[in-house]
């Protein structure tokens, strides 16, 4: 069972240090990672980096599967809901630029799925007209909403263009 309340936002903050330890450059190739990562024990409020308690490599950027109150979807490690842009097309280049961009930053760095969890999906990477490597789910762009705390799905519908990455429950390998 999910954790709540304080003990979230207690994990958020771990999660969060854990990230800004592992922070570094970007990869310059480009990777895919799906399914579960092995680790069964590790609660989803406390997702670390996979490999038996390996620390991340730098610019990695670890994604989880979340509950909010959309239910259970696709978010980085510190809670951060991430989002797909119906503007942008299927392995195609990340169309969320200049202005678009400041409201809905880039998810970067190379993907690392929590080691709770199994994506029923494939993440990846796309090159970013700066060089960056922007993470894609199934070959979508990955963007977050700037400004909103951890879990928040108010982004979810904008303008009709932006959507959650809605997954399920059984996407959670642990105590499921």
């Amino acid at each position: 069972m999910r954790k709540s309340g304080w003990a979230v936002a207690a994990a958020g903050v771990g999660s969060l240090v854990l990230l800004l330890t592992a922070c570094g450059g970007s990869s310059s190739s480009s990777s895919s990672t799906t399914g579960s990562t092995g680790s069964t024990s590790s609660p989803k409020a406390n997702a670390q980096p996979s490999g038996g308690g390996d620390v991340a490599k730098p610019g990695t950027t670890v994604m989880i599967v979340q509950h909010s109150d959309l239910g259970w979807v696709l978010a980085e490690a510190n809670g951060q809901v991430v989002y797909e842009y119906t503007g942008d097309t299927k392995g195609g280049t990340p169309t969320c630029t200049g202005s678009c961009a400041s409201i809905w930053p880039a998810v970067t760095g190379s993907p690392q799925v929590g080691p709770a969890d199994s994506l029923p999906g494939r993440l990846s990477t796309i090159s970013m007209s700066d060089g960056a490597k922007q993470i894609t789910y199934e070959g979508f762009p990955l963007y977050t909403f700037k400004g909103a705390p951890p879990l928040s799905t108010k982004g979810n519908g904008l303008e009709g263009k932006w959507h959650v990455i809605k997954l399920t429950k059984s996407d959670i390998t642990w105590g499921t």
